[in-house]
């Protein structure tokens, strides 16, 4: 059986490689490494193509992590702490999301991804969390990731078979205003939106947490799963 195509966003950024400098399309492997483990197929995303076209060619979606989505999308100016806005991503993203809802393609937002997610259905982020639950512990420090728990509801909990949770945390911005048609699926201690799902849509759900940071990966294994069986 062929491995269902599991296309992932990716970062643009100045990168250094060998001999070179330059621009680049780039991923952290530990994304490749878990979808290949579920027996997909990893194909990295740069934001450029028509999303609708690209979404028909995938088996599975993949919205990675990355810098902070242009307030603007959310009618807010911004903050101080918000940075590694780009907007070209912004714009790919965005476009590839709604294709992949409009089609019930499977998807699954990490970090970045949910927050995507959150406000291209219409709702809104808190631009820095740490001012929101006065503590630093969902990013603690430049490339380190914290380790806070969270409570998972039942459809979650099926996933990871169990309802408690320490993922891998770093992200400094969390939905603030949820939109409409998302259902809250996690939260951490503090009431930070961890989780959520996309009503009435077979498989779309993305988590704030870090879970390709972690050595299982039954959350990637559930996307292949849906992939699988939604194009079989």
């Amino acid at each position: 059986m062929a491995r269902p195509v599991i296309g992932v966003t990716c970062y643009v950024e100045p990168a250094k490689f060998t001999v070179w400098d330059m621009p680049a399309a780039l991923l952290p492997y530990m994304y490749v490494e878990h979808i290949a483990r579920a027996a997909g197929q990893p194909v990295i995303l740069p934001p450029a193509g028509e999303p609708r076209d690209l979404a028909g060619r995938l088996d599975g979606l993949i919205v990675a992590g990355g810098g902070d989505v242009d307030p603007a999308r959310y009618g807010a100016a911004p903050a101080p702490e918000t940075g590694y806005v780009r907007k070209f991503r912004d714009e790919a993203e965005f476009g590839l999301m709604t294709a992949a809802l409009e089609s019930a393609l499977p998807f699954l937002g990490i970090c970045r991804g949910l927050q995507v997610l959150n406000v291209a259905l219409g709702g809104t982020l808190h631009q820095h969390l740490p001012d929101v639950v006065g503590h630093p512990g969902h990013s603690p420090a430049p490339g380190t990731f914290g380790r806070l728990p969270v409570r998972l509801a039942p459809s979650l909990a099926k996933i990871y078979q169990g309802d408690d949770l320490t993922p891998a945390h770093y992200h400094h911005q969390a939905v603030d205003r949820l939109a409409g048609r998302l259902e809250v699926t996690a939260r951490a201690d503090d009431g930070t939106i961890e989780a959520v799902e996309v009503t009435g849509h077979p498989f779309a759900l993305a988590v704030q947490w870090h879970p390709e940071a972690d050595e299982d990966g039954p959350l990637f294994r559930a996307l292949v799963h849906a992939a699988r069986r939604t194009n079989g």
